[in-house]
C-alpha cells in the first residue's frame, strides 16, 4: 500500500500523506515508471473537480464506480447494534433455537478473545485494499461476461462505537465517504453534490465481516439457530435474524419500499469463529403512480479468512464478498448482475487516541439537504 506521495513540484519538498492509501496494483497502472506514476497521480488528484463530471463519458464512468462502491464497498446493515445486549441473559423463556444461538455466540466470543478483551476495545482504525469485479446486467439465464480487469482501491475505516464510524474508500479514481455520527448515517461519492441518507444510524457491513467481534455478537444476540451447513469444508451452525417491520419502514422512502432484509451468520463448530456472513434484501421502486414498480433483490455473502490476533482480539484479515443483483417486474425485463470483491486488511489498530465525536460529523451540505426533504 502506498501511503506517502512525494512532492513532484519540489524535489526537496515534504511528502504528502494520502487521505486513502492506494494499493500497489493501482499505483503501477498509472505509468511506466515511478516518477511518471506520481506525476499522473498528482494530475489526477488536481482534476477531481465537478466540471470534469459534465462529460457523458466521465459521468458514466463515475456512475458505474459509484454503483460498485455502494453495492459492494460500503453497504449498510438494517439493524442498530446495542452494546448493552448480552448473550448470557436467562434462556428459560427462550425457544430451543434461541437458546442454541446464545450458546453458539458464547463460543464465538471465546474464540475471538473473550469478553474482557472485546470490552477493552473502544475504537479502531483499519487500512485495507480491495479488488472489485462486476459483470454487465444480462437477461434471463444468459452467460455472464465478466470484465477482464479488476477495479483496485484502498480504504481507511474509523470507528469509536457501532454508531460512530467513518469510511473513506477510493477505487479507480472514484471516492466515497460514508459515516454515522450516532444520530444519522450518510453516504457521498465524489460525483455527488450532496450526501444522501435515509433512516436511523446503522452499522457498516464491513465491520461485520469479521472485523468487530463484539458488534457481531451483539447483532446476533436475538438470532435463532436454524440448522447446520458445510462452508469451505467446515461444519457450521447457521444463525438467522430478520429485520422487523418498523426498521424497514424507517429506511424506506416515498418512491421505494424495503420489503424484507434477512441476515445469516455461519459459525464454525470446530473453531467457533464466524466463517460466512450473508444477507438478502428485497425492495420495490415505483416508476409511476399506476404500476406496481420494479423489484430489486440483492443477495450478498462474505467468506472470512486469515483470522489473526491483534491486541488479544481475533479478527479476519482477508476474504471475498459475492453480490448478486436481480431486477424484475411488470415494467422491467428480468435482469441479473454479479459482483465480486476481494479484500485484505493491511493494518488494524485498536484504542486510537484523541478520536473525538467531532471526527464523525457529516459533510457540511448534509443539513442543507435534510432541510430540503
Amino acid at each position: 500500500m502506498r501511503i506517502l506521495c512525494p512532492n513532484v513540484d519540489k524535489e526537496d519538498g515534504l511528502e504528502t500523506v494520502l487521505e486513502v492509501p492506494i494499493p500497489d496494483e493501482m499505483f503501477k497502472s498509472m505509468g511506466s515508471n515511478a516518477a511518471l506514476r506520481w506525476q499522473n497521480m498528482a494530475t489526477w488528484m488536481k482534476a477531481q473537480t465537478s466540471d470534469k463530471w459534465s462529460s457523458p463519458i466521465v459521468a458514466a464512468r463515475y456512475n458505474e464506480l459509484s454503483f460498485l462502491l455502494y453495492m459492494v464497498g460500503s453497504p449498510l446493515i438494517p439493524f442498530q447494534i446495542q452494546l448493552g445486549q448480552s448473550v448470557n441473559r436467562p434462556v428459560k423463556h427462550s425457544s430451543i433455537e434461541a437458546s442454541t444461538a446464545k450458546y453458539i455466540l458464547q463460543q464465538y466470543i471465546a474464540a475471538t478473545g473473550g469478553q474482557p478483551a472485546l470490552n477493552a476495545v473502544n475504537s479502531m482504525c483499519v487500512i485495507g485494499h480491495v479488488k472489485i469485479t462486476g459483470s454487465d446486467f444480462h437477461q434471463g439465464d444468459q452467460s455472464v461476461k465478466v470484465r477482464k480487469s479488476d477495479e483496485n482501491g484502498g480504504f481507511v475505516l474509523w470507528q469509536k462505537n457501532p454508531d460512530l464510524w467513518c469510511l473513506e474508500l477510493l477505487i479507480s479514481g472514484c471516492k466515497v465517504i460514508s459515516g454515522s455520527n450516532g444520530k444519522i448515517s450518510w453516504r457521498q461519492s465524489s460525483n455527488q453534490i450532496r450526501p444522501i441518507s435515509k433512516g436511523p444510524p446503522r452499522p457498516l457491513r464491513r465491520f461485520l465481516q469479521g472485523l468487530d467481534p463484539r458488534s457481531i455478537a451483539n447483532l446476533f444476540a436475538n438470532a435463532v439457530c436454524i440448522g447446520e451447513k458445510i462452508i469451505n469444508e467446515e461444519d457450521c451452525f447457521i444463525l438467522k435474524l430478520d429485520t422487523n417491520q418498523s426498521a424497514l419502514e424507517a429506511q424506506s422512502g416515498p418512491n421505494y419500499e424495503i420489503l424484507h432484509h434477512t441476515i445469516w451468520g455461519y459459525f464454525s463448530q470446530r473453531s467457533g469463529l464466524m466463517i460466512k456472513f450473508e444477507d438478502s434484501r428485497l425492495l420495490t421502486v415505483k416508476t409511476s403512480r399506476d404500476d406496481e414498480g420494479v423489484f430489486w433483490e440483492t443477495s450478498t455473502e462474505s467468506v472470512m479468512e486469515d483470522y489473526k490476533h491483534v491486541e488479544g482480539v481475533n479478527v479476519a484479515h482477508s476474504g471475498k464478498t459475492f453480490v448478486t443483483v436481480f431486477r424484475y417486474g411488470e415494467q422491467s425485463a428480468n435482469h441479473k448482475r454479479q459482483l465480486e470483491e476481494r479484500w485484505k486488511i493491511e493494518e488494524v489498530d485498536f484504542n486510537v487516541g484523541r478520536l473525538t465525536t467531532d471526527f464523525f460529523m457529516p459533510p457540511s451540505d448534509f443539513d442543507k439537504e435534510r432541510a430540503r426533504v
